[in-house]
């Protein structure tokens, strides 16, 4: 423990903090592109009567309005102009990377085109980001012209000017968010749209607690139940942490070159982290699974005006996909299995790795460099994957659970508990690597200092 508590300090050594100017001026724009995202999220969308919305959504909190909600950062609640927040930006590079996996031509461009090839890839994601943000844009106008609330329509002047001036605002603010995360990303600490994402998930904590601790008041739940649910947040962190630092080591070897190496302590290995596909697979599947939740909750409002046989089996189809219901948790636990392994296997090629490690010499114990090595490399990636997206489904569909029995907000799930922990560890280890600079320095004037003293 004292041990940990040392490391920690020397991490974030105060004194080699104040010397990193660089990191400094990156923190600062980094918090200022948050706090410019988060005032954005409070300017209204034109066209929306905030009083009826505010009382449809209330209704629906629960269901799939309050994932898309957490995920928006409280945008759609208010539905502002980033109502959509970055959601389109990571479809649309999805399936760009699933396309150029599939697609020779744009595999190459990305393996050998450069900077150049990058930046050719990173427009063609922003032009589908366009395209999907305002496929998105359009069924939100249509969804929002069909609710109505106990006052009425929740659209107040509904029509074609409505529909565009939706599509120009929503597409307007998720083209916004995607360039501001690039610039978070260029000039700031950490991966931006991850930071936006994680944003948007921090600043509705306080409300959840609030609400949590309002629903132990009335006498809704008791006090027992909330320090047990106090306690599974704990643990789910603390569980979260230790997988995400989890990874399996693969010995290598190196040829013996002249004059001998020197006996190392440690034996030269390749860590393959145990969750090599990060949030991305609980990320997705939400994303996905909203897109048909959506379509039926939509359709169950002009279902239920109709009536007849349709009606009921809107109405049953949208009882199934409740969160918490079989139904629900089986194709959520089922997509994330699937992108577990498909977004490994985008991002990680044992191929690549293998060539890699015959052009620095190196090599596996017991495994010729080349094929054997590759599927030697790939044959454990399998194993640890299943293993890593087993992990991912304890963490988002047992939260999910407890959340639908006690009527609990979105904030204490695994999806938005997973999100928000691996992206500070991803940030906090960015921001460690600017300090280890200036530790260096700190260790190596110390030594000049000794050695002039000694002589």
């Amino acid at each position: 423990m004292a041990s940990a508590v040392e490391q920690f300090a020397s991490n974030f050594n105060l004194g080699a903090f104040g010397k990193a100017q660089e990191l400094k001026q990156r923190l600062w724009f980094t918090l200022f592109a948050l706090l410019i995202y988060r005032v954005g999220t409070h300017i209204p969308m034109p066209g929306v009567d905030p009083h009826i919305w505010d009382s449809i959504f209330s209704q629906k909190a629960n269901g799939v309005l309050g994932m898309f909600n957490m995920f928006s950062g409280g945008a759609f609640k208010r539905m502002s102009i980033f109502a959509l927040n970055v959601m389109p930006y990571i479809s649309a590079s999805i399936i760009l990377q699933i396309v150029s996996y599939m697609h020779p031509a744009l595999e190459e461009m990305k393996k050998e085109g450069g900077t150049a090839g990058r930046k050719r890839l990173n427009q063609y994601t922003r032009y589908g980001t366009v395209v999907l943000a305002a496929v998105q844009a359009y069924g939100l106008a249509m969804g929002l012209e069909k609710m109505q609330g106990p006052m009425g329509s929740a659209v107040i002047h509904p029509g074609v000017f409505f529909v565009v001036s939706t599509i120009v605002t929503i597409v307007g603010g998720t083209m916004f968010l995607m360039w501001l995360g690039e610039q978070i990303t260029a000039r700031g600490v950490g991966n931006g749209v991850s930071l936006i994402i994680f944003a948007g998930i921090v600043a509705g904590i306080p409300r959840a607690i609030a609400q949590t601790l309002e629903l132990g008041r009335q006498g809704t739940i008791s006090t027992l139940t909330i320090l047990a649910i106090l306690a599974m947040v704990v643990g789910v962190v603390a569980f979260i942490v230790f997988m995400e630092r989890a990874y399996r080591r693969v010995i290598i070897q190196y040829p013996q070159r002249a004059g001998g190496n020197r006996p190392t302590k440690e034996t030269p290995h390749m860590p393959l982290k145990l969750n090599m596909s990060g949030v991305m697979p609980p990320i997705l599947a939400s994303s996905l699974l909203l897109l048909p939740v959506s379509i039926v909750g939509f359709s169950s409002k002009e279902a239920t005006s109709t009536g007849g046989w349709w009606s009921e089996k809107i109405d049953m189809i949208a009882q199934y996909l409740q969160h918490g219901q079989p139904a629900y948790m089986l194709l959520y636990g089922g997509l994330i299995v699937f992108f577990a392994f498909f977004y490994t296997a985008i991002t990680f090629n044992p191929d690549d790795t293998a060539d890699n490690l015959r052009k620095s010499g190196a090599s596996l114990p017991g495994y010729r460099p080349g094929k054997a090595t590759a599927d030697y490399i790939d044959h454990i990636m399998s194993r640890i994957t299943v293993i890593g997206a087993a992990y991912l489904c304890f963490v988002c569909l047992l939260p999910e659970v407890l959340i639908s029995k006690f009527s609990l907000p979105f904030y204490f799930g695994g999806t938005s508990l997973l999100i928000t922990v691996s992206v500070m560890m991803d940030t906090v280890a960015q921001i460690h690597a600017y300090l280890v600079p200036h530790n260096y320095g700190g260790l190596t004037k110390k030594k000049k200092l000794k050695g002039a003293r000694s002589r």
